[in-house]
């Protein structure tokens, strides 16, 4: 035996497979070897799951679910069946409501001119300043006081008070959405409350906790009345009040004329801002009419000037010139002194309101002894050179009658009695009229109402007295013995000139006027219809009375030398009566007045000036009316390029000698 070992047999571990032939020779018809199967690898382990909890059935659950979707869905179904079906209509409505607003268009007021087209009283551009109250609720400012903040700020600029704003913008009614703070305030005003608004929006932007609380502040385009002439003929113009509608004269007189016809507009809105997709319904405004005056606005300003500086001179209470044409019966000017700015009613004496030339009624004294002249004149009674005896005193009825002075036994013509304005003489004229005293009023009255005493003039002025003048068979015992001399009746200066314009026309009374036509808003021009023309005396006695009138001016012996006018025949007549004092219906203090025509023999123009109450100075009319006339009527005749005549005057004796 050999000492090596034999080898060793190599046995296949796991992992590694068995060599073919491994160990021995594998020889012919050998089977081969197999191959061993690999061990197999060990599987993980596996948790155990814990013990599954076993559910109840969804489906009572989901039943109830969907029964309560099916009773909310039908509750919307329900509802909006009813919105959409059953009240369609009302909720339509309430809807269009709440969107929609709708505002009145103001139409455009026409304007007053005078007779040559020169604007008198006009319109300029203005707004309404609105508002709609339901932007101030908290719920839209998510403030409590929005209507305080906005009154606060708008109020120093509308000039209105604070808590009134504050009214306005917290209406009882919450659904309200429109009402007006202030109408017809200028551009400026609502610029202001622009940049104001304007300022708090931009703040609003970098600021979350600031509020714009003027956004439901909004504005109309309206106009305002404009009076370019300040206070030149104020009481014919009247004025215009808060509403736009007139407040007195012409532009209360005439404001169906003036004011046209307001449209309206309707339009959806939100947030106080028009939406122009929306649509919108408007009906347009048709523009009021112009009304064209027969006033000239230079001798109105003359006629204002003349009798405002009197008035001031004689610390008079008022005065009043009214100038006519003596053959249209139109009046040119009718003058108030004190006046008023329409433009501004706050700083006017409501005393000086209106207009006193039509609405004060005043005893006109002897301007008033041309209508007992004509009487007696027409009626035959005397003529011009009739002689009438003249004493200091006269006794009739119950009183002793003087004139304005004493003197010894005058001696004067029918001419003189008026040139020397002698009561007494007219008391002993006019008794002429009739049998009896009785009788003689009779006539005396017919005449006095068909120169237009106790009437109204025709004019149609708002608030025009048309004076007291009682029947015959009411006049007492001196009313009877002082009517023919101008006391115990009363007149407008109107009714006082137009008595004048009657004679200078020829003894045709012609119906004063103050409108001479409209102009439509398409140029059109309508005359008003012609004035009724009334005779009242013949031309005879007109052109008699209009030559006893000229002695008043140039005789000496007149009481009117002071309304001579150089190359002019002016015929006229002073008066000077007790004034009833309105304030107490007792006599106190003087009616000073003149009244006259020119040129003498071919009228023209009347003049009629009226002074109350003159306390400084003369208070006679022929002294402190008499000039005044003067400078009005040498203005007038200028104005209107009216020639001299050139014929001689008329000189009928005053006087006569026993």
């Amino acid at each position: 035996m050999s000492d090596r070992e034999p080898p060793r047999r190599r046995v296949p571990g796991p992992g590694r497979p068995a060599r073919p032939g491994a160990g021995r020779r594998p020889g012919p018809g050998a089977r081969p070897a197999r191959t061993p199967r690999p061990a197999p690898r060990p599987r993980p382990s596996r948790p155990v799951p814990p013990k599954a909890i076993r559910l109840g059935s969804p489906r009572p659950r989901l039943r109830l679910v969907g029964l309560a979707l099916g009773l909310v869905l039908s509750v919307f179904v329900v509802r909006l069946l009813q919105v959409q079906a059953v009240e369609a209509d009302t909720y339509a409505a309430k809807a269009g409501q709440n969107r929609y607003v709708g505002q009145v268009l103001d139409a455009e007021r026409g304007r007053i001119t005078d007779r040559n087209g020169i604007a008198l009283a006009t319109s300029e551009d203005a707004y309404d300043i609105t508002a709609d109250p339901t932007m101030f609720a908290p719920d839209q400012l998510e403030i409590s006081d929005g209507p305080e903040q906005a009154a606060a700020l708008l109020a120093p600029i509308l000039g209105q008070d604070q808590d009134q704003l504050v009214d306005k913008l917290r209406p009882e009614n919450k659904a309200l959405r429109y009402v007006k703070l202030a109408g017809r305030q200028t551009p400026q005003v609502w610029q202001q409350i622009k940049d104001l608004k304007s300022a708090l929006a931009k703040k609003t932007e970098t600021d979350t906790s600031s509020v714009n609380v003027l956004a439901g502040v909004l504005s109309v385009p309206t106009s305002k009345r404009v009076y370019p002439n300040n206070e030149l003929a104020a009481g014919i113009l009247g004025w215009v009040n808060a509403e736009g509608e007139g407040g007195g004269g012409i532009e209360l007189q005439m404001d169906k004329r003036l004011a046209g016809e307001d449209g309206k507009i309707r339009y959806a809105q939100s947030g106080g801002r028009l939406v122009p997709t929306a649509g919108s319904t408007e009906t347009p405004a048709v523009p009021g009419s112009d009304i064209e005056l027969t006033i000239d606005r230079d001798l109105q300003w003359a006629a204002q000037d003349a009798i405002s500086e009197q008035v001031e001179k004689s610390k008079a209470d008022r005065g009043y010139v009214i100038v006519q044409d003596t053959r249209t019966g139109e009046v040119l000017a009718m003058a108030n002194a004190p006046g008023f700015d329409p433009n501004d009613l706050s700083e006017a004496d409501p005393a000086a309101l209106g207009n006193a030339a039509l609405q004060d009624a005043f005893e006109p004294g002897s301007t008033a002894k041309v209508l007992s002249m004509a009487a007696v004149l027409e009626e035959g009674a005397a003529t011009p050179q009739t002689h009438v005896v003249v004493p200091n005193r006269l006794h009739r009825g119950d009183r002793l009658f003087k004139d304005d002075v004493d003197h010894p036994t005058w001696y004067l013509t029918l001419n003189g009695v008026l040139a020397k304005s002698s009561n007494i003489g007219t008391i002993l004229a006019t008794g002429q009229l009739g049998r009896t005293q009785a009788a003689a009023n009779k006539v005396l009255y017919d005449y006095l109402r068909a120169f237009g005493l106790g009437s109204h003039t025709g004019l149609g002025f708002p608030g025009e007295t048309k004076g007291i003048l009682a029947p015959p068979d009411a006049w007492s015992t001196s009313q009877q013995y002082t009517i023919p001399f101008g006391q115990g009746v009363s007149v407008n200066a109107m009714q006082a000139a137009s008595v004048y314009s009657t004679v200078a026309n020829g003894g045709v009374r012609v119906e004063p006027s103050l409108v001479r036509g409209t102009r439509g808003p398409d140029g059109s021009f309508t005359p008003v219809p012609k004035p009724e023309k009334t005779r009242v005396v013949s031309q005879k006695t007109a052109k008699t009375l209009a030559r006893m009138l000229e002695s008043v001016v140039d005789d000496e012996e007149g009481t009117g030398t002071k309304a001579r006018i150089p190359g002019y025949r002016v015929a006229g007549k002073t008066g000077t009566a007790n004034r009833v004092d309105p304030a107490t219906g007792k006599y106190h203090g003087y009616t000073s007045s003149f009244a006259g025509f020119a040129p003498a023999d071919q009228p023209r123009v009347t003049v009629s000036c009226v002074i109350q109450n003159a306390t400084e100075g003369s208070y006679f009319g022929g002294q402190i009316c008499g000039p005044v006339y003067k400078q009005v009527m040498e203005f007038a005749l200028k104005t209107l390029q009216v020639p001299p005549t050139g014929a001689e005057p008329a000189d009928l004796p005053v006087t006569f000698t026993r």
